[in-house]
Formats: C-alpha cells, structure tokens, sequence
C-alpha cells in the first residue's frame, strides 16, 4: 500500500526506490544479510532467524505490520483435537511462523509431532497452493496457514475454522509481518530509515481507516505481481481477520522464539532478544 497509493515515494523524495518480491521469508533474509536488501516485510520468525544467525547484529525490527490472520482450517468431520491423531496437516514451511504455531498448539493438546512427519500428527511443511490443491483432493486433514490461503480453504476446499490464532493470545494480538531493517543501513541512513517509516505510518492508517478501499487496491496489487487477482469472496473474508499496526507486538514474537526453541526448531544460543527492537525512530514520530 505503501508503494501503491505513493506514501513512500512521498516521504523517500530523492531517494529511489526500489522494490523486490520474494516467495517467502528465507529469501529475504538472505539478501538482507548479504547486503543487497536494506529493508524487508517479513514474518517475526524469518527475523528472529536473522537476528540469532548473526549473533544479535544485523538486523533491527523498527516497526509492526499486521497482526492477525492465521488459521487452522480442518476437514468437516474433524470434531476437534482428538480427531487429529495419525491425520496428515500442513503448514507453509518448516520452523516458520504457522509451523511454530501449529506444533506448539499440538503439543498442547498431549499430540506429538516431529520434523521429518512423524509423531501422533503428521506435520508435512510444504508451499500454500499445494496445501489447498491437496486438502481439496482429501490428502490432508487440514493447514495451519495465514490468509487469503485460510479463507481459500474456507471457500474453495470447504474446510472449517478449528481454531482462530487470535484466540491463543492476549487481547487477540499477535504480531505476523513486521518491518525489518539492516542494522547498518540504520545506522549509516537513519533519515532514510524514518522517511520510509513515515510512509508506513502513512499507509497503515490510510489501510485502518479505508477497509473497502483496501481491499480494491491489496488486490490490484496482487494482480500485478502474479497476474491473477483474488477472488472477491476470498478478500471480504478474510481481510477483516487482519489488524494493520505499527505495533511490533514483541511479547508474541519473543514467544513463538521460545516455542520454537523448545520444538528444537530454533537455537538461541544464548541471544538476547531485546535488541532486535529497535524503537527510535517509530517513537519519533508518534503524536
């Protein structure tokens, strides 16, 4: 929205730029850390991923993004987390945000899983097209995944909710895309830094107060980088399951760090996570 309706090309003035997409969170990361990206949207486990690789150093959060917006959607005859056992469920990618949440959601209901698809439930990691190409072919009980792919199993797979994210959290917040900077970009930019955030300030609360009008522009956005638009059902259903915020919501992000540090998918190795904040300059230009 940022790039779309102009609000970074406002703020940036002389400064170009220029933007890439990438198919998941991995890759961003990567060109963040070889110095060939300065800034990412990404989910808090690729960032925290950052962070501990580098020992703490090369990466700060400066802001949230959305919160929201993931989901459990199971099979109709899955009555609840019983039924689950020796049952095959997907999640986008091995150690990502879902997948964290998935497993420990499990563990929790006394269901064991593992990382090569073994345990009481099956956890197979895999691409979100082929989660609702197999769940419609009845190959798995359900995916733990974040929207438009949870309504699109809705919609499309006829699948049902088991259970809302927002539910396991307090005050139904939970952070799943924040923006992510390389920490020596800041140091070296901090003017480019905090014009690019008044232009995410600017977009986000152009996106909380237009919700119609955003759902059009998300989608033609959409359009233009895949060539296919979402379908209207798909975007009214699920873009009211996403809270747009500055709000990093560190709490929930330190969190699914120690969740996946006890599913052994994340190895602290004694990183401290309070750095990876970086709150500055958002604080600058609050009201």
């Amino acid at each position: 929205m940022g790039v779309s309706k102009g609000f970074f090309a406002k703020e940036l003035g002389a400064t170009k730029l220029t933007t890439q997409v990438f198919n998941a969170g991995p890759a961003a990361i990567e060109a963040l850390l070889s110095g060939s990206l300065d800034a990412s949207y990404v989910g808090p486990n690729p960032a925290i991923n950052a962070y501990v690789k580098s020992r703490g150093d090369a990466v700060r959060i400066v802001a949230g993004a959305t919160s929201g917006g993931a989901f459990l959607v199971v099979n109709t005859d899955i009555a609840g987390p019983a039924d689950l056992r020796g049952k095959q469920i997907a999640s986008p990618q091995l150690g990502g945000t879902q997948d964290v949440a998935l497993r420990t959601w499990l563990a929790a209901q006394g269901l064991g899983t593992d990382t090569s698809g073994g345990g009481d439930v099956s956890v197979v990691p895999q691409e979100n097209a082929q989660t609702l190409e197999r769940f419609r072919e009845g190959k798995l009980a359900g995916a733990w995944v974040p929207e438009p792919w949870a309504s699109r199993l809705v919609l499309e797979g006829g699948g049902k909710v088991l259970v809302d994210e927002r539910d396991l959290w307090p005050n139904k917040q939970y952070t799943t895309t924040v923006l992510l900077v390389r920490r020596d970009y800041l140091q070296q930019h901090p003017d480019r830094v905090e014009a690019l955030l008044r232009g995410h300030v600017e977009a986000t609360k152009w996106l909380q107060a237009n919700a119609e009008d955003a759902k059009t522009h998300v989608n033609a956005a959409i359009e233009r980088l895949t060539g296919k638009p979402i379908g209207k059902p798909v975007m009214d259903r699920a873009f009211p399951t996403l809270t747009f915020t500055t709000d990093p919501q560190m709490a929930s992000l330190e969190k699914s760090a120690a969740d996946a540090e006890k599913l052994g998918l994340l190895k602290l190795g004694g990183v401290n996570l309070a750095q990876l904040h970086d709150p500055a300059l958002l604080h600058k230009l609050a009201p």
